[in-house]
């Protein structure tokens, strides 16, 4: 789920990106629109600049969405399987699915976004491929840094734009959530129930994604 001014937006199972509005003078959201077009359950979902909404599906696509018409205006193909998280970055979205790969996407002379950089990791066993989630923060010297959890249990910190890796965490179970707090603290959310909270050398200076 995520909010927008008034709005709340929940993708679902059946792939329909569900629409709530606050009403003003009862305080209750109501349903107001559902938004079609994915074939496969919403995985996740980012607002972006110029009123753009991102879903990633289990169907291997993202849309773009226009939150002034609640319309689809771009249909992004490239992952091929799920999409499980997509941010936003600077001026580009981030995609990360279970066909292993990390995509990074930037807009072109006519509006559409493109890939511009695709990043893979190499896993030994084949099963474990697989990319669940995605964060990104700046550190203490305000170099952004993009936290990517994977299927074997770890969680890897990648510099920003260079992918350099830079550290890892490890997991007895898949992390599956991962959340930025303040005063340089992190933290993730296991398939037990475990929710361990971290701390990162430094303070960030700002919220990157």
């Amino acid at each position: 789920m995520v909010m927008d001014n008034d709005m709340l937006f929940a993708g679902t199972e059946e792939g329909t990106i569900l629409v709530w509005k606050c009403d003003t003078e009862t305080n209750i959201p109501e349903l107001t629109a559902q938004m079609k077009g994915h074939t496969g359950a919403v995985c996740s979902l980012v607002l972006g600049a110029n009123s753009r909404l991102y879903s990633g599906s289990s169907d291997n696509t993202i849309r773009v969405w226009d939150l002034q018409t609640l319309q689809c205006t771009q249909t992004l193909n490239g992952h091929a399987r799920d999409v499980t998280s997509v941010i936003c970055w600077d001026s580009y979205l981030l995609s990360a699915s279970l066909d292993n790969t990390l995509k990074v996407w930037a807009a072109t002379d006519s509006g559409n976004l493109e890939v511009i950089y695709e990043h893979k990791e190499e896993h030994k066993f084949y099963i474990f491929q697989g990319v669940v989630a995605l964060f990104g923060m700046t550190d203490a010297e305000a170099h952004s840094i993009l936290f990517c959890s994977y299927n074997d249990n770890t969680v890897r910190i990648y510099d920003l734009p260079s992918f350099n890796e830079r550290g890892r965490i490890f997991s007895e179970q898949q992390v599956q959530v991962i959340q930025i707090g303040i005063g340089g603290l992190f933290f993730t959310g296991d398939a037990a129930g475990q929710l361990s909270v971290w701390k990162l050398l430094g303070v960030p200076c700002a919220m990157a994604s």
